[in-house]
């Protein structure tokens, strides 16, 4: 029997014990603004690797303050992989569904599909890492070390965990992130996300009595959209959404004030560049209006370097020789694999969940999705196991 089929036959024969697996995650509710929850969350996380892996080499738990924890564990190589670089496996246990969303959206299996809150983004992707892991060990086949990153803070653009993404990543051979999958297909390049914010002060007045002696802040507001939106350039990967605007006091006052929430995806550094510069310039016609910007970019760009092609060659090589296709594309949404791409790491990223409806009420996972998604992973991983010679690969495009 080959390395593979015994990877399979494992997790095909693990498939009941992964599903209550699953179904304990999803059922501990998790938003990423409710600490309690969380830190409930990251004990159950804890609890469960161990269960299922043993004791790793080292723990730590990273406070988020008031966002939640990120837990770092470190799992030794095995047989021929113990001397190869370790691979970093990134994932979040925080979800954006409100605690009580499992009352009307509770986890439930019909047939091949299963739903609940967080089932597809990501805690399907999680349960799939973890089996990988175990079908290893439990079948005698080589993997690397392995070093988990798994945090609280991910839906809202980790805030406190972004250092410690960077750091665990920086000596990584591979960097693999279970988000959900885009229909299937692994994510190899993601855009960069910007979020400002402009406030603008004016001066009020009496707007009948006085117009001229006011300078409104709504009006140059009103310009700023204008601006803001011209900026955009789709066919450069660039999109600029004002989504959030306020201002004024009272419908017979000048507005004194007024301010919008902008955000931006780019798909290139550069790019992001042209907009920092042009936000950081713009200015209202009224000069008696004063700007101040704030904020800046969350998340760089992630873009499909010679290292993530080859990484996804080599996943997409294992998945035909395990009987199916694997797509890559490329996504305007961003993930913590971001972060390790900008460090040069080769990352594959949407090794998670097949499903859809990520962040709304049609949010699933399939379960033939769960465990072919597992053995892949498991054979990957393994074959990340062999140390290569030094010199460049070929990049084979399909």
């Amino acid at each position: 029997m080959t390395r593979a089929a015994e990877l399979r036959r494992f997790v095909h024969a693990s498939t009941g014990a992964m599903l209550e697996d699953l179904e304990h995650f999803v059922r501990i509710e998790t938003p990423s603004d409710d600490r309690p929850s969380l830190d409930a969350g990251a004990d159950w996380v804890r609890q469960w690797m161990d269960r299922r892996l043993g004791p790793p080499v080292s723990y730590r738990r990273e406070p988020g303050g008031p966002h939640g924890d990120t837990l770092i564990v470190e799992h030794a190589g095995s047989g021929a992989g113990t001397s190869a670089e370790p691979v970093c496996i990134l994932g979040h246990y925080d979800t954006v569904w409100p605690v009580g969303t499992l009352e009307s959206m509770p986890f439930d299996r019909t047939g091949d599909v299963l739903r609940g809150p967080g089932v597809f983004d990501m805690k399907a992707g999680l349960v799939q890492a973890v089996w990988a892991l175990r079908a290893l060990d439990q079948t005698g086949c080589p993997r690397p070390p392995v070093r988990w990153v798994i945090n609280g803070d991910e839906e809202i653009g980790s805030p406190a965990s972004r250092r410690h993404i960077e750091e665990q990543c920086r000596d990584a051979g591979a960097v693999l992130v279970f988000e959900p999958s885009a229909d299937g297909a692994v994510k190899t390049a993601r855009k960069g996300i910007g979020t400002f914010d402009v406030t603008l002060t004016g001066a009020e007045a009496h707007a009948g009595l006085d117009p001229r002696a006011g300078a409104s802040a709504i009006s140059a507001l009103a310009e700023l959209i204008q601006a803001a939106h011209g900026l955009a350039d789709l066919d450069s990967g660039t999109s600029v959404n004002v989504g959030l605007v306020s201002g004024g006091s009272r419908h017979n006052v000048t507005a004194g004030s007024a301010s919008a929430g902008i955000d931006v995806r780019v798909a290139t550094a550069a790019e992001a560049d042209r907009i920092d510069a042009a936000l950081s310039a713009w200015r209202p016609s009224d000069p008696r209006v004063a700007v101040r910007l704030e904020g800046g970019w969350t998340r760089p760009v992630m873009a499909r370097s010679a290292g993530i092609a080859r990484l996804f060659e080599q996943a997409a090589d294992i998945a035909s020789g395990l009987g199916f296709g694997l797509g890559e594309t490329a996504v305007g949404g961003a993930s913590d694999g971001n972060f390790a791409a900008a460090l040069g790491r080769p990352v594959l990223d949407g090794l998670g969940a097949v499903g859809g409806g990520a962040h709304s009420r049609q949010e699933h996972a399939t379960v033939s999705g769960l465990t072919e998604r597992t053995v892949l992973a498991a054979v990957l991983i393994s074959a990340l196991a062999a140390v290569e010679e030094p010199g460049p690969r070929p990049l084979v495009r399909r």
